[in-house]
């Protein structure tokens, strides 16, 4: 029945496969499009995107929490992404306090502490589900480019000069922090639900903040972006750090959407590829001659995939499973 059901959905998503390039361009603008337009009829106050915004991260972080006190495990779950939005959130904090002092600094103050929770869990409590090897992208990659834009590009007010850079770098490490979890997805070659809908919850986000800026420059005919900053750039960097973002998280979010209609599984987007499977042997060492056969079932498909036999002594086997069409 199921299959039934989404077999006008997987016929749409086949046709668009099908289709040229300049036709996948202008659907994914239509796609973009319509919503803000959708956005600017319906929302008068468009400053309460920035509201929403931040309470759709505060949801993602509470469904990482759902997932590590009910499933006892962090599997999948990015560090490396955690402790850098741990780092902008309480720049932003700093900056909020002094800045703004309103329902933006309650909701960071209270992401914030749920996000070094979700650290302390990964770090100590549950640290021995947490695949480090695959969690392999160095903080400084995007650290230190944020921190050095920041000292050079920062709106000009009349706040002090560390509050205003540090405010800049939290923009400018927020736009790049989901890279670590991105990348450690593609070493993994499937994705946890749980993970999953909390980085789509980051996409949704991070679209609505940059709605916000998109509906500004459009109801000011551009004139918005040279309002303020460092020799006119300040804005017109902030715009570009929210589409960067954005752009980071649509093709996720595509994928995302389409499994959910299907009802699958979440995998890399890929050619066969490589799956390592952790095992525990009865005896100390397996036969190199005992065949392992393995079925990996991707929604509604089951796959018979080739297995390399592993070696006298080995810990783990090598599953090569087939191309798949699904993310």
């Amino acid at each position: 029945m199921g299959r039934k059901r989404n077999a006008p959905l997987n016929k749409l998503f086949a046709w668009v496969r099908r289709q040229s390039t300049k036709v996948k361009t202008f659907l994914a603008a239509a796609c973009v499009i319509c919503p803000l337009v959708a956005l600017k009829l319906l929302v008068h106050d468009h400053n309460q995107f920035f509201v929403v915004s931040e309470a759709v991260h505060f949801a993602g972080i509470l469904v990482l929490i759902y997932k590590l006190t009910t499933q006892k495990t962090c599997s999948g779950l990015s560090l490396k992404t955690q402790e850098l939005t741990a780092i902008f959130l309480a720049a932003r904090l700093y900056c909020s306090l002094f800045m703004e002092g309103d329902i933006h600094t309650i909701l960071d103050f209270v992401t914030l502490v749920s996000t070094l929770w979700v650290i302390y869990m990964i770090r100590f409590k549950l640290k021995s589900t947490y695949i480090v090897e695959l969690d392999n992208m160095p903080l400084y990659y995007v650290a230190v480019p944020s921190a050095i834009l920041a000292i050079f590009i920062h709106p000009y007010t009349q706040h002090a000069r560390i509050g205003r850079i540090l405010w800049a770098f939290a923009v400018y490490l927020e736009s790049v922090s989901v890279l670590p979890q991105l990348r450690m997805m593609q070493n993994m070659k499937m994705v946890e639900p749980f993970t999953a809908n909390y980085v789509f919850a980051l996409g949704v986000a991070r679209f609505l903040g940059c709605a916000h800026w998109i509906i500004k420059v459009y109801d000011s005919a551009g004139k918005y972006l040279y309002l303020v900053g460092s020799g006119y750039i300040w804005l017109p960097m902030v715009l570009i750090a929210e589409v960067v973002q954005t752009f980071i998280l649509a093709d996720f979010c595509y994928y995302y959407v389409k499994s959910v209609m299907n009802g699958q599984l979440l995998i890399g987007p890929t050619d066969s590829g490589r799956l390592r499977v952790l095992i525990e042997f009865s005896h100390d060492s397996p036969d190199p001659k005992v065949k392992v056969t393995v079925q990996i079932r991707l929604g509604h498909r089951d796959f018979a995939p080739r297995v390399l036999v592993p070696a006298v002594g080995a810990k783990e086997i090598i599953v090569v499973y087939p191309r798949v069409d699904i993310w």
